[in-house]
């Protein structure tokens, strides 16, 4: 048996040691990539500025296109439509000429995430206008302002469309 000196020991121990090491950091990025599509989540804003039902119906139309495709391929998405200035009669309950197609789209993109934002400047300056307190449809939800809610998601890497 031939004796190891206590450097060359030392060595060897060093060498294994960050072999190890090297191999458990390997092993770990390898059990934290995804495996599969269903932990992809993708992001998607629709604007609605126009008080027109047929820009309406494209926007939801878009939503559900975009959900039923990547549903298609077993991966998330969270879509969130931004209604402002005009477009906001989209969300308003005495308004809204899809409110029957915003109520449906909640139960049809689970397990997606299909949000409704209502700009809360364009319903001041329109209670203030018309004099009386606005309701809106229970699936909205409001942001301070549309237009910055669109930024600031833009901003966190959100796509955007503006049908």
């Amino acid at each position: 048996m031939t004796r190891v000196g206590t450097g060359a020991t030392f060595a060897l121990i060093v060498t294994l040691a960050l072999t190890m090491v090297h191999a458990s950091a390997a092993e770990r990025k390898r059990n934290e990539a995804p495996q599969n599509h269903d932990k992809t989540v993708h992001h998607l804003l629709i604007q609605v500025n126009q008080n027109d039902p047929a820009v309406m119906n494209l926007a939801l139309n878009n939503a559900t296109n975009v959900v039923e495709f990547y549903r298609g391929r077993h991966e998330r998405v969270d879509v969130d439509i931004v209604a402002y200035g005009p477009g906001l009669n989209m969300l308003r309950a005495d308004t809204s000429p899809v409110a029957d197609r915003i109520k449906s789209m909640k139960d049809l993109a689970f397990p997606d995430v299909v949000r409704f934002s209502a700009c809360n400047v364009t319903k001041e300056g329109m209670e203030k206008k018309e004099g009386k307190t606005l309701a809106m449809l229970p699936e909205s939800s409001m942001v301070p302002s549309g237009v910055v809610h669109m930024m600031e998601m833009q901003e966190k890497g959100w796509s955007y469309v503006r049908p």
